[in-house]
């Protein structure tokens, strides 16, 4: 058994999205949805924790809060006068400042919490408090440029945990391993000139945003080299994500040689989400996890945070969660998965494994990796 945080708080349930049908904006030919709002929604991360609760696996970690993200934190990150912005916007009652990202009243101490949650996990970790952590942020973050929130991130959780941590010494060298089915745009475009700060982004191809995430970015000036664009194409599947981790991934890892691993733990690449077409198995996340944990103890004294981004299906994100935690924490409580059946039968056949795995290869050439 590790010492597994997990890092929540009920106020992050409470930040409302606007009035949206899905990703749409309702007027004109948009019929709001019964329902309503962006499918960034409470409930995926409610039933998350539910879930934990009911299985009993929530008593073999170690949950808690923590203190909101201060003005200092969000100011390493983000300019002050975009957060001057939000915070009058989020006084007055709500609005919009950048792209599908409505917040209501209160909608900037939320998201200083969501923040605050990714930024006390990985000050544990790094203290070692804890071996590894998982933080049940949300708003989500890794969308978010420092002075423009975007696709439900009004705030950079990752960013700023990790500019916190090394403005407390804690910490130099830092891997981010994005496996949300979204690039990681955001967490790209801040540490996308930094040499200390590798960003690993696999997801798939041209879902979201639509003209970031191609393989050709890897980084600028003295951050040439550190960054790292996966991008698959849709229906991929279970294999094709552990292939990749497995050649890509942790031997860009190795090179690196981080003192902690933070993973942007998005769960959209389930089969069962919509707004994605990947083919991901609840024991996907798992392996993944279970590959990324061996890595970890091989590179940083097991040193591993999750932080939760995407996935947006109410029924399959709390088995693929609770999936990571059994992994993380090394617990015996499992939560069998319902779908598994149907997503092993669904998975691409031979002929497609061995297009993409070509594919793999191709891309293990480009970035130089045996």
């Amino acid at each position: 058994m590790r010492r597994t945080g997990f890092f929540w708080d009920e106020s992050c349930f409470w930040h409302s999205g606007g009035n949206y049908a899905l990703t749409f904006p309702v007027g004109g030919l948009v019929q709001p949805l019964a329902a309503g709002g962006l499918p960034e929604s409470p409930e995926t991360k409610r039933r998350l924790k539910n879930l934990l609760d009911v299985t009993g696996l929530i008593r073999d970690l170690h949950p808690q809060s923590a203190a909101p993200a201060t003005r200092a934190d969000l100011e390493r990150v983000h300019p002050a006068d975009f957060l001057d912005r939000f915070k009058d916007t989020s006084d007055a009652g709500g609005g919009e400042l950048g792209l599908r990202t409505p917040f209501g009243k209160g909608g900037y101490e939320i998201a200083a919490q969501s923040a605050g949650l990714a930024v006390g996990a990985l000050q544990a970790v790094l203290k070692g408090e804890l071996d590894n952590a998982y933080a049940l942020s949300r708003p989500p973050g890794h969308h978010c440029l420092p002075d423009w929130p975007n696709g439900f991130c009004l705030l950079a959780n990752i960013g700023i945990a990790i500019e916190a941590a090394r403005a407390a010494g804690l910490a130099k060298k830092v891997a981010v391993v994005d496996w949300d089915v979204h690039h990681g745009n955001g967490t790209e475009a801040i540490f996308l000139s930094d040499p200390n700060v590798l960003t690993i982004s696999i997801h798939q191809e041209h879902n979201y945003p639509l003209d970031t995430g191609d393989i050709e970015d890897i980084g600028e000036g003295e951050g040439k080299g550190a960054n790292m664009n996966i991008p698959l194409p849709p229906g991929a599947g279970h294999h094709t994500y552990l292939e990749a981790m497995e050649r890509l991934i942790l031997p860009k890892l190795d090179a690196f040689e981080p003192e902690v691993i933070i993973v942007a733990c998005g769960f959209d690449a389930s089969a069962f989400d919509p707004l994605a077409r990947m083919m991901c198995t609840s024991d996907t996340f798992r392996q993944m996890t279970r590959l990324l944990m061996s890595a970890a103890d091989r590179m940083c004294d097991g040193r591993v945070l999750m932080v939760h981004e995407g996935g947006y299906s109410e029924a399959h994100v709390p088995f693929c969660g609770h999936a990571v935690l059994q992994e993380m924490s090394g617990s015996a409580i499992d939560a069998p998965d319902p779908l598994a059946n149907a997503l092993e039968i669904r998975q691409p056949n031979a002929r497609m494994r061995a297009h993409y795995s070509d594919y793999l290869t191709e891309l293990v050439g480009y970035f130089g990796l045996t």
